[in-house]
């Protein structure tokens, strides 16, 4: 290692606000990220080969076109769960610096955390609301997917969002903070 690489090593390190606790717990969040992602997966993967169990969590209607339409339901949850192993893993690689265009992805990682999030807190609320009867939909409503939504699925898809976009605001890039940048913030 040349003199060049350990004083660009050392200036990129001079200027950067993060410390190692920041750096360490930005890690434990896309790991935590990505388990939460890969347990979605893996029961959308489970489902996808005929599993039943929770199936009536996420609604009658599952339940009814995995029966009728086995091959059908199973080609589209393996789609979903590739998806959701996808998104559980690319920022793990992304973290480890093993993916081209880190920006790009970083840039798709916030979408899809921030819409996991909203996603995940809407449904909470709205699940939870029909089951306090505060909501009362017409025609009544699946009480066992009911329960799924507001208890398991959809706040596993907020913590996984809040987990992601922890990552990401952790380790967005440092502001430049060298005598360019003060003296252009002068200016």
């Amino acid at each position: 290692m040349g003199n060049g690489t350990r004083s660009d090593r050392a200036a990129r390190t001079a200027r950067s606000p993060r410390t190692r606790s920041t750096r360490r717990t930005a890690r434990i969040l896309v790991l935590v990220a990505a388990a939460i992602g890969l347990v979605h997966a893996a029961f959308s993967a489970y489902w996808a080969l005929g599993g039943t169990w929770l199936l009536s969590t996420i609604g009658a209607i599952a339940v009814e076109f995995s029966r009728r339409e086995p091959l059908e339901s199973g080609l589209m949850l393996g789609a979903v769960a590739l998806v959701k192993a996808l998104a559980a893993l690319i920022p793990v690689a992304v973290d480890a610096q093993r993916m081209p265009w880190p920006r790009t992805w970083r840039a798709i990682c916030w979408v899809g955390g921030g819409g996991i999030v909203l996603y995940g807190l809407v449904n909470i609320v709205a699940s939870g609301a029909v089951l306090l009867g505060i909501l009362v939909p017409d025609g009544g409503y699946d009480r066992d997917a009911m329960i799924g939504h507001a208890l398991l699925w959809d706040p596993l898809f907020l913590v996984w969002g809040l987990a992601l976009t922890g990552w990401l605001w952790l380790t967005r890039p440092a502001p430049a903070s060298g005598p360019e940048s003060r003296t252009n913030a002068v200016k």
